[in-house]
């Protein structure tokens, strides 16, 4: 595919998430340079038709429109503003699409700061996981001047399939992926908390899974999380520290709006006691691993092959609850045929 004149895009952060954007940028086109701490993931990108930089600033200085995709407000304001920082080489008019899950109010600092700069900001934090990032299916719940839009929409239409404008004002993004990681941390708490009492009631936990997957109880976190429970793989696709910031930001943004968030405080508690025994740098599932320190439970353990899908574990489930619950077969007549069933006696 032919590169987009004019069209060349930064991306500063390399990790699941950011990798994805890079790699879909490429594909469609685009000159793509690239930073990241890890100078071996850099190379790597590189070697996949990228364009490696030595620092932030060197990423400025050839992007019109630069995501930032690190893990926090304060990596942030590192890369666009500390040593060799992106900001100070980028030119006037340029956009920094800011895509890290951060305090509402840091979003709006941010817009302010790099106004200064000349440089428009689309406050746009991101949903869909590594998986929707590398193929530009991703969410985007973004917020800023009607200009910044217009000039770096083909960006996000090309790693987007949605996004949501939700104003003019930086900050509105975040405060709404506020509420969506809000309810993500809630639901992963509450399924691994379920998981937990089913297997300590003694009920198989693949067949716990695939009756919850298609009963009013389930939940998106539900059925994509529990397989690595079931799995016994706890590699991190989103660690246990991720929600400890991000339930965090939630709780403070509510306490300077003296806002009540009972659920929330308790989800955050169990992701703190994951953190507490070890386990902050494992996937968000290993909350599981509370409940199993507290009650003995058994935890599937870890198989050598490859984490199952959904799909696959759903469809080994289902083999299991059909063995548990045979339909009565028919027999046959000698001829073959199938006999109909006796008609019963009045």
């Amino acid at each position: 595919m032919a590169k987009k004149k004019g069209r060349s895009v930064g991306v500063i952060g390399l990790g699941s998430m950011g990798l994805g954007v890079a790699r879909t940028l490429v594909k469609k086109g685009f000159q793509v340079h690239a930073f990241d701490v890890r100078a071996n993931v850099v190379k790597a990108f590189a070697s996949e038709g990228g364009i490696a930089a030595a620092n932030p600033g060197e990423v400025g200085a050839n992007a019109s429109v630069l995501i930032v995709l690190v893990v926090n407000a304060d990596q942030t304001d590192e890369v666009l503003f500390g040593r060799n920082g992106a900001a100070a080489r980028m030119p006037r008019g340029s956009v920094v699409i800011a895509s890290a899950t951060v305090p509402p109010a840091y979003a709006e600092y941010l817009g302010n700061r790099l106004a200064q700069h000349g440089i428009y900001l689309i406050d746009a934090p991101v949903s869909g996981g590594a998986a929707r990032a590398a193929t530009g299916q991703l969410s985007i719940m973004a917020s800023g001047h009607k200009n910044a839009f217009r000039y770096a929409q083909p960006v996000l239409d090309a790693v987007a399939a949605k996004v949501y404008r939700l104003g003019e004002h930086a900050g509105m993004g975040s405060k709404v992926k506020m509420i969506n990681q809000l309810l993500a941390g809630v639901h992963i708490a509450a399924a691994c908390e379920a998981m937990a009492l089913g297997i300590r009631a003694g009920v198989d936990p693949n067949v716990l899974y695939e009756v919850i997957s298609n009963s009013a109880g389930s939940s998106w976190m539900f059925q994509n999380r529990v397989p690595h429970i079931l799995a016994g793989d706890y590699t991190p696709l989103s660690a246990v520290n991720i929600f400890v910031k991000d339930l965090g930001i939630v709780l403070d943004s509510a306490k300077k709006l003296t806002f009540p968030l009972p659920i929330t405080a308790t989800a955050h508690q169990m992701y703190l006691m994951a953190g507490a025994a070890g386990h902050g740098a494992e996937d968000d599932s290993s909350v599981v691993k509370v409940f199993q320190m507290v009650s003995g439970i058994p935890l599937p353990a870890k198989r050598a092959r490859a984490r199952p899908t959904a799909t696959r574990r759903r469809a080994a489930a289902a083999r299991i609850v059909a063995k548990q619950v045979k339909a009565p077969v028919k027999k046959k007549s000698a001829n073959g045929k199938r006999k109909a069933p006796a008609k019963k006696k009045r």
